[in-house]
């Protein structure tokens, strides 16, 4: 099998991920990379003692679609229309592939925390009483709670592919 080695790397993740490992080489010669941060189908993952990913890279990114939604259609909009775009083009960015991990709870609050600060933009406050009620009133959960919803989909739709779950042997209870 041909490997890009501009394009692979290595990551250690369990109990031993702080210890040095050697080198892997390719038949080329080429050495693949240890690294302690890797993308993989749109999530980073990080080297750690558990399975974990990033959620830092999805922030950046969310930041990035909102404001370039700001500046197209800055204060011309209602507030209605940016949040239907927002909700409809920037939320899939913030969430995409996070419903198959288990994230920790500062990485959920952080999530909710960057939704709070777009609407404390939107809405030119900084109350959180204020965001609540016209989060309420908009219909815009936050992503924690999309999370949970999603996740539950995820795992009903993994528990009933029993195919899937006998090509891997694994038992589902």
């Amino acid at each position: 099998m041909c490997i890009n080695t501009k394009k692979s790397c290595c990551i250690r993740i369990g109990p031993r991920c702080d210890v040095k490992c050697a080198s892997i080489s390719t038949m080329k010669g080429h050495n693949l990379p240890w690294v302690s941060e890797m993308r993989y189908l749109g999530t980073c993952i990080i080297k750690g003692r558990q399975f974990r990913c990033s959620v830092t890279n999805a922030k950046r990114s969310f930041n990035r679609s909102v404001n370039a939604i700001f500046g197209k259609v800055g204060r011309i909009a209602s507030e209605e229309v940016t949040l239907q775009l927002v909700k409809s083009k920037c939320l899939p960015i913030l969430l995409y592939g996070l419903e198959c991990y288990s994230l920790l709870k500062a990485d959920l609050h952080s999530l909710d925390f960057v939704v709070m600060r777009f609407f404390m933009k939107l809405f030119r406050t900084a109350n959180k009483d204020i965001i609540d009620e016209c989060r309420s009133f908009c219909n815009f959960p936050l992503p924690t709670e999309m999370l949970e919803t999603k996740s539950n989909k995820f795992c009903k739709k993994f528990k009933c592919n029993t195919s899937m779950l006998n090509y891997f042997n694994i038992s589902v209870s």
